[in-house]
């Protein structure tokens, strides 16, 4: 798997693991454009599917005045996702539908799904279809491939830079969070009443497991299923999360909520983790922090993209 897939797959990966804190809904929204980019358009759907991979990769829905700043940066992101596929176009960068296919297919194997069906269950889940899930990957290897046109014999990474980043986040093996999960979405265009079940149920569940019963037996009333996850370092998690789960106590069970549902999570015990020798972890963290400058490098090159076109924001 190439790191764009790795990089741009993660939420879907998440969901297969079950350590998302996302829904499975999809909730009920009039489509209408949201922004116009030359001669093409971003609409309100485009901007909701960012934001189901966003909230799957971290495991947190963002609220308030954090949910508005959150939607206006993936529409700009969007922004320069529509100028930049314009721009490979123009440059002749093709990409083909089997280059496509076996991206898909790494993907697949490397995620250890077993067959279509466990496929389309945790594309569901993620609220995207085959077909938008096959769209983002191409637009995102399209992308990388005018990166690496535009800026990739501008960067370079120093021995000392990856010695640095190893000695800060890699040299100690860190905390290990051994988590049980159970997921609750709400049904496709839930109603009112049916949300309100849903949570009164997540409550019920919350409260036998304060009065004693197992988090099993509790979940077992409303025939749902707890899954072991296992040990998942907090370091591989968004921020926001393991700051969460860093006031679970263990065997405390709490929830998490979003538009899509409720996901309850039982925190079974921590460990501290191996710390991986440099030599391993090295070309790791050069090939990151490669991404990280070219990323950068980009990100300045696709101003000037922006300065030449016609963009209006309707949001």
């Amino acid at each position: 798997m190439t790191k764009t897939e790795g990089r741009l797959l993660i939420a879907l990966a998440a969901v297969l693991i079950q350590l998302t804190l996302a829904g499975t809904g999809v909730a009920e929204v009039v489509d209408r454009i949201v922004a116009v980019v030359n001669n093409d358009i971003i609409t309100l759907s485009e901007l909701q599917n960012m934001a189901k991979t966003i909230e799957a990769q971290s495991g947190v829905k963002p609220t308030g005045p954090d949910q508005k700043k959150m939607q206006r940066e993936m529409l700009e992101a969007l922004i320069d996702r529509k100028l930049a596929k314009a721009e490979a176009k123009r440059r002749g960068i093709m990409l083909a539908d089997k280059e496509v296919d076996e991206a898909l297919a790494r993907f697949k194997q490397r995620s250890n799904i077993p067959d279509d069906e466990t496929f389309a269950k945790a594309l569901s889940q993620a609220g995207l279809s085959l077909k938008e899930f096959k769209q983002q990957l191409a637009d995102q290897m399209i992308q990388e491939r005018l990166l690496v046109m535009v800026v990739g014999a501008k960067v370079s990474v120093s021995d000392v830079e990856v010695r640095r980043l190893y000695d800060q986040r890699f040299k100690k093996g860190g905390t290990q969070v051994h988590l049980v999960t159970i997921r609750m979405p709400f049904p496709v265009g839930a109603t009112l009443a049916q949300k309100e079940a849903t949570k009164e149920k997540a409550e019920a569940i919350l409260n036998a497991v304060k009065r004693g019963e197992s988090f099993a037996e509790a979940a077992g009333k409303f025939s749902l299923t707890p899954s072991d996850v296992g040990f998942v370092s907090q370091s591989d998690l968004d921020p926001r999360l393991a700051d969460y789960l860093d006031q679970l106590k263990t065997k405390e069970v709490a929830p998490v909520a979003t538009m899509e549902g409720i996901q309850l999570i039982q925190m079974l015990g921590r460990r501290s983790g191996e710390a991986r020798p440099f030599e391993a972890v090295a070309p790791e963290i050069r090939r990151m922090l490669h991404q990280q400058e070219m990323e950068k490098h980009f990100t300045e090159w696709a101003k000037t993209l922006r300065e030449k076109a016609h963009v209006k924001i309707m949001l």
